[in-house]
């Protein structure tokens, strides 16, 4: 993703575009995309944005294709709240892992959302990670604590409201990260032409399965598409790269999108 930052500061340094060019790079998407949220707050809303995260390697090796969608991520917890009792005398309390049982039960028939934009389907996917519960040994549980993984599609959220249908149990957001849809499709199509004339394979639209700034963007009201450079299966490894040749690649294909809209 730095590799694709690079290129675009170099693509914003020799484009010669009809329209107005807007370089910018935020900090903090990983804590929630602070950067662009701040950025966003204080009025910075493009009409249309190409977003350099990583989209080579999606429909074939090498390729460098153009992200028209991407999900997003919501993660929550699920608190059961019991009353504690000795354990030799079970029916004096109200055992909170057994309500945080029933609770991942209603989580676990929840239908995943999914979503089609422009051609691309997404499906979303709602899956239980983590439980914490109990103080000892012998004492019935007035607490326990269930982390959901949501992936969220465009337009359509799990029903995750209904856990708390179980007595004693409620359901708290902790972080929700916007998923993206591109709202045009020219503009797609724009960037797609300026991808084949970059590159001898065939890039494609496709849809990422991970989270960008590009999210926050489009909630916001701007255009966006994800297209950059990567190596498939790097990502956030101690070793991650990105090849020299696909650098260019997304310089030549930044400076081409910015001189033909």
């Amino acid at each position: 993703m730095k590799g694709s930052l690079a290129a675009a500061m170099v693509a914003f340094r020799d484009a010669d575009p009809e329209v107005e060019l807007v370089f910018a790079s935020f900090a903090g998407e990983e804590q929630g995309g602070v950067g662009a949220r701040a950025a966003i707050d204080a009025g910075f809303g493009p009409d249309y944005a190409v977003v350099g995260e990583g989209s080579t390697g999606y429909s074939a090796p090498g390729v460098t294709d153009v992200a028209v969608a991407h999900m997003g991520r919501r993660g929550s917890t699920l608190v059961a709240h019991g009353e504690s009792a000795h354990a030799s005398e079970p029916e004096a309390g109200e055992n909170a892992i057994y309500r945080a049982c029933d609770a991942v039960d209603v989580v676990r028939d929840l239908d995943a959302p999914t979503a089609t934009v422009l051609g691309q389907e997404l499906r979303g996917s709602v899956a239980v990670t983590e439980i914490e519960g109990g103080s000892a040994w012998n004492v019935v549980p007035d607490r326990c604590a269930v982390t959901v993984d949501e992936r969220t599609v465009p337009g359509e959220r799990a029903d995750l409201e209904r856990a708390e249908s179980v007595p004693g149990v409620e359901w708290v957001v902790d972080q929700d990260l916007p998923p993206m849809a591109c709202d045009d499709a020219d503009f797609a199509d724009a960037v797609l032409d300026a991808a084949r004339t970059v590159q001898d394979g065939d890039p494609r639209h496709v849809a990422k399965p991970h989270a960008t700034d590009a999210g926050w963007l489009a909630a916001a009201g701007t255009t966006c598409v994800v297209c950059g450079a990567a190596e498939p299966g790097e990502a956030h490894t101690a070793e991650e790269s990105v090849a020299i040749d696909v650098l260019v690649r997304c310089e030549r294909l930044y400076r081409g999108v910015a001189e033909s809209i």
